[in-house]
C-alpha cells in the first residue's frame, strides 16, 4: 500500500486536502462541522426596527438623576442664606470709598461749609454717604450734626438782623432734624421778627416799665429791651426815642464816674453806651473826656515808674522810705491797678532780691539767702528763679538724711554742699522720674496745672529731693521760655484766650520779664482782631468784650478806637 489516505475518510487524523464540494449547497445554511477546535457563536447584525436590548451603560444615569433636584435645592438654599446675611456681609467688605466721603464730609463740616449744590458741602457728602451705605450710623450722626450746626447759624443770623439768611438756614435745620425744641424756638424768633407788630408792642410796655424803675442795664433793663425792638423794626420812632434817653442816663452816670476817678466803671458805661445806643451824639464827648483823663493818670503814673526803674539803677530796690524801687512801683500801682510797666516793675524787684539771694548762698550765708527769698516772695511767689534758689538753701531731703560729720555740728554751713551731693540711689532714681513727668507735662502745655501734676510743681519735687540737680534746675529755669513759645503759637493760631492763660503763666515765672512788653502789645492786637471777627459774625456784645481785654493789654494800640467804632457804627 502506499500509505495515501481517502480524502473523505472522517476518521482519519492526517492532512485533508481541501474541496470545492458541492456548489449546489452554496446558499444553504452551513451544517456545523466538528473539526475539533472551540465554538464561536457570533451575534446576528441588528436591525433597524427591533428595540436594543438595554445596556448597563445606558442604565447609570437613570439611577443618578436625583442628583440634579439635590443640586438645584442647595443653589437656592445658598442664594437665600446670601440674600439674609447680606448686611452682614457688607459690613465685612472694607468700605474705603465710604470712609473717604465721610472724611471729606467732616471736613466741610469743620470748615463750616454746611449745604450747598457742588457736592462739596457737608450735607450733600453726608448724604451721599448714607447713599453709599444706607445703614451708616456715621452719616446718619454727621447728618444731625449739620443740622445742629444750622440751628446755630440760623440764631446767629436771627441775631445780627438777617432774617433771609436765618429763614435759609432754618429750613435745612427742619429737614435734617425733622423738628425739635431749638428749630421751633429759633421759628418763633424769626415769625415775630416778621411780624414785629404784636411782639413789638410788648416790648415797648415792658421797656418803659423798666425804665421808669430806674432799670438801664441788663438783659431785662430798658436798653436791652428797646434795643431789641429797634433790631425788629429800624423805623420804630419810639423804641429810638427810649434808646436816646437811656443813652443819657447812662452817660450821665459815665461822667460822675470820670469825676470820682473811677475809670473801670466810666470805661464800662461808655462801653455799654456803645453797645446799645452805637449813634448815641455825646458818645464821642465821653470818650475824649475819658482819653483826657488816662493822660492826665498816665502821666502821674509814668512819672512814678520812672523814678522807680532810677531807684532800681542805683541799687535802692527795697527799703523803708518811699524812694525806693519798690515804693515807687507800689505807687504806681495805687494810682492805675492794670499798669503792665508797673508790675512788671515789681517783678524787676524780685528779680533783683533773688540774684542777692543767690549770691548769699555762694557765700554760704543761708540765714541772709532765706531772708532775701521771703522778701521776693511776696513780690513773686511763683517765680521759677525764686523756686531753684530756694530748692539750694538745704539741699532737700538728702541733706536731712546725711549724717553728721565727726567733730562738727549737723547745721554747720561748711558740710552742706558735700552733704547736699549725697544722694541715695533710690533718690537719684525718684528724682530722674520727677523730672521725666515734669518734661511731659511742660510739653502738654500742664505749665501751672493741675496742681501736683504741673511741670512747675513736679521740677519742685525733683529739687526738694536733691537741691542741686541739674537737670530739674534747668527744667524749673526754662519753663519761662517754654511758655512764650507756646504763647506765640496760640496768639498766631487765633486762641487769644488760651494766649491770655499763658501770658498771665509767663508772667507769674518770669515777672519783669524784658520780652513781656512786646508779648502784652501782640496779645492786645490779637484780641482787636477776635472783636472784630466776633462783630461780622453778628455777635457785637461779644465783640465788646473782646475790646476791653485788648485794652488791657494795648491801651494804646491806634486800631483800638477805630474798632470801637466799627463796631458801634455796625460798618
Amino acid at each position: 500500500m502506499s500509505g495515501r489516505r481517502d480524502n473523505n475518510d472522517r476518521e482519519s487524523r492526517g492532512r485533508t486536502e481541501p474541496t470545492l464540494g458541492r456548489l449546489d449547497d452554496l446558499d444553504a445554511p452551513a451544517s456545523p462541522v466538528d473539526d475539533g477546535l472551540p465554538h464561536i457563536t457570533v451575534d446576528a447584525p441588528r436591525r433597524r426596527g427591533g428595540t436594543p436590548p438595554p445596556s448597563p451603560q445606558r442604565r447609570s444615569p437613570r439611577k443618578r438623576g436625583w442628583l440634579i433636584p439635590v443640586l438645584v435645592l442647595v443653589l437656592i438654599g445658598a442664594a437665600t442664606a446670601l440674600w439674609l446675611q447680606q448686611d452682614r456681609l457688607r459690613n465685612m467688605v472694607p468700605a474705603t470709598e465710604l470712609n473717604d466721603t465721610l472724611a471729606q464730609a467732616n471736613h466741610s463740616l469743620d470748615e463750616g461749609h454746611l449745604d450747598g449744590t457742588n457736592g462739596d458741602s457737608a450735607r450733600e457728602l453726608f448724604e451721599k454717604a448714607r447713599d453709599q451705605q444706607p445703614d451708616s450710623d456715621a452719616a446718619r450722626d454727621g447728618l444731625r450734626r449739620v443740622g445742629q450746626a444750622e440751628v446755630a447759624r440760623a440764631d446767629a443770623a436771627l441775631n445780627a438782623g438777617k432774617l433771609d439768611e436765618a429763614e435759609a438756614a432754618l429750613n435745612v435745620a427742619r429737614e435734617l432734624l425733622g423738628g425739635g425744641n431749638d428749630v421751633e424756638r429759633i421759628a418763633q424768633r424769626l415769625s415775630e421778627a416778621r411780624n414785629p407788630q404784636g411782639r413789638t408792642e410788648s416790648l415797648v410796655d415792658q421797656a418803659q416799665q423798666a425804665f421808669a424803675a430806674g432799670k438801664l442795664d441788663g438783659d431785662d433793663g430798658a436798653g436791652a429791651l428797646y434795643r431789641r425792638v429797634l433790631d425788629a423794626d429800624k423805623s420804630n420812632a419810639v423804641a429810638a426815642r427810649g434808646l436816646d434817653k437811656v443813652g443819657d442816663a447812662l452817660a450821665a452816670q459815665a461822667r460822675q464816674a470820670i469825676a470820682a476817678g473811677d475809670k473801670a466803671k466810666a470805661n464800662a458805661l461808655v462801653d455799654r453806651i456803645a453797645l446799645l445806643v452805637p449813634g448815641y451824639s455825646d458818645l464821642p464827648s465821653l470818650r475824649a473826656a475819658l482819653a483826657e483823663t488816662k493822660k492826665q493818670d498816665d502821666q502821674a503814673v509814668n512819672a512814678l515808674i520812672q523814678q522807680g526803674n532810677d531807684a532800681m539803677r542805683a541799687g535802692r530796690f527795697i527799703g523803708d522810705g518811699d524812694d525806693s524801687a519798690l515804693a515807687r512801683f507800689r505807687a504806681a500801682l495805687a494810682a492805675d491797678p492794670d499798669n503792665a510797666d508797673a508790675k512788671a516793675g515789681l517783678g524787676r524787684v524780685a528779680q533783683a532780691l533773688i540774684v542777692q539771694a543767690n549770691a548769699a548762698l555762694d557765700s554760704e550765708d543761708d540765714v541772709q539767702a532765706t531772708r532775701l527769698l521771703d522778701q521776693a516772695a511776696k513780690l513773686a511767689p511763683k517765680s521759677a528763679e525764686l523756686a531753684a534758689a530756694r530748692a539750694r538753701i538745704g539741699g532737700g531731703e538728702a541733706k536731712a538724711s546725711t549724717p553728721t560729720v565727726a567733730g562738727q555740728p549737723a547745721g554747720d554751713a561748711a558740710a552742706m554742699p558735700e552733704a547736699s551731693m549725697e544722694v541715695t540711689p533710690e533718690q537719684k532714681a525718684k528724682v530722674a522720674d520727677l523730672v521725666r513727668r515734669a518734661q511731659a507735662a511742660a510739653s502738654r502745655g500742664d505749665i501751672m496745672d493741675p496742681p501736683g501734676d504741673s511741670a512747675y510743681d513736679l521740677y519742685r519735687n525733683a529739687l526738694a529731693i536733691d537741691g542741686n540737680d541739674a537737670s530739674a534746675r534747668a527744667g524749673l529755669q526754662g519753663l519761662p521760655t517754654q511758655v512764650e513759645k507756646q504763647m506765640q503759637q496760640a496768639v498766631a493760631s487765633g486762641n487769644v484766650q488760651r494766649a491770655e492763660n499763658l501770658y498771665a503763666t509767663l508772667s507769674d515765672l518770669a515777672p519783669g520779664g524784658t520780652s513781656q512788653a512786646d508779648l502784652r502789645h501782640r496779645l492786645g492786637s490779637a484780641w482787636i482782631d477776635n472783636a472784630l471777627q466776633r462783630a461780622s459774625q453778628g455777635d457785637r456784645q461779644g465783640a465788646f468784650q473782646a475790646l476791653d481785654h485788648a485794652r488791657r493789654y494795648a491801651p494804646d494800640d491806634p486800631r483800638l478806637q477805630s474798632a470801637y467804632e466799627r463796631i458801634a457804627t455796625g460798618r
